[in-house]
């Protein structure tokens, strides 16, 4: 999976749920694609009622749905990455794996999505063991934060402290037949006011540790969806994974560092900063 096939214009397609309030899901995901020079397609999997200030209703699509979106995209327009985001319960997951397994693509990202930046609960507990055996082997790189690798491992926050603990979580991850982690750090005390992220697996000679300022802002909502979504386009293009990871990691820098304030609770990205600064100066 390591080299990407080039397209005149690469495509990638975002299989997660929509976000009413545009700053994660879907919405993020395409101007992601879209800033990054990639043709962004999407498979909605759920429509959401949801602001900065969380997230009021979810209604999920019929698994089959979801499905024929795929089928659809893919079997005309093809993509060179994909990316799953909000999945929401077992059934869409299984379905999304049937129809991932029918039109095999170079380049899978899973972003096992849980948990809302407020809190919300977006992954029902049953579907956990859906995500780990039908959809996580399929991927070329899983990007989960601190509590879902936990989720995930079944074990308690409170044992992921250090860098070191970083790395070996990300490898007990990899034993479950996972081909790369990328295993976020934003759930840590930021030690000098750094934030590290660690890549581990069969594409990565060793751990890459990766480390970016942390931006003062409370404005974060969707980094997770654009970190996958930038790690997508990257791929789409032909990059490397751990240079798409890298280069990923530092446009989600700049989208964090000129967050804005949307609404009265935690504002979205600027996921165009990379070009343009936004016209308002942000509140921290």
């Amino acid at each position: 999976m390591q080299n990407v096939k080039r397209h005149s214009l690469p495509r990638a397609l975002t299989i997660a749920g929509s976000d009413s309030g545009g700053g994660a899901g879907i919405q993020a995901d395409l101007k992601t694609m879209q800033e990054l020079g990639v043709f962004g397609m999407s498979a909605v999997t759920a429509v959401t009622a949801q602001n900065s200030l969380g997230v009021q209703a979810v209604c999920p699509l019929p698994p089959e749905v979801a499905a024929a979106q795929i089928d659809s995209v893919l079997g005309d327009i093809g993509a060179d990455a994909v990316k799953t985001g909000m999945l929401h319960d077992a059934a869409v997951i299984e379905a999304v794996a049937d129809a991932l397994e029918r039109r095999p693509v170079p380049s899978l990202i899973v972003d096992p999505v849980m948990i809302a930046k407020s809190g919300d609960r977006l992954l029902k507990a049953d579907a956990v063991d859906a995500l780990k055996r039908r959809l996580m082997p399929m991927a070329e790189l899983i990007t989960p934060n601190i509590p879902e690798a936990c989720a995930l491992l079944g074990i308690g926050e409170g044992e992921i402290r250090t860098e070191r603990d970083m790395i070996e979580t990300a490898r007990e991850l990899l034993a479950l037949g996972i081909r790369n982690v990328l295993l976020k750090g934003g759930h840590l005390p930021a030690a000098g006011g750094t934030c590290v992220d660690v890549l581990c697996g069969a594409d990565a000679a060793e751990p890459v540790v990766i480390r970016a300022p942390r931006a003062e802002t409370r404005h974060t909502h969707g980094t997770g969806c654009t970190l996958s979504a930038a790690i997508a386009a990257f791929r789409a293009r032909g990059t490397p994974l751990v240079h798409a990871v890298r280069s990923a990691r530092r446009f989600l820098g700049e989208a964090i560092a000129h967050a804005i304030p949307t609404g009265g609770g935690i504002g979205s990205l600027w996921h165009a900063a990379h070009r343009l600064k936004p016209p308002v100066a942000a509140e921290r």
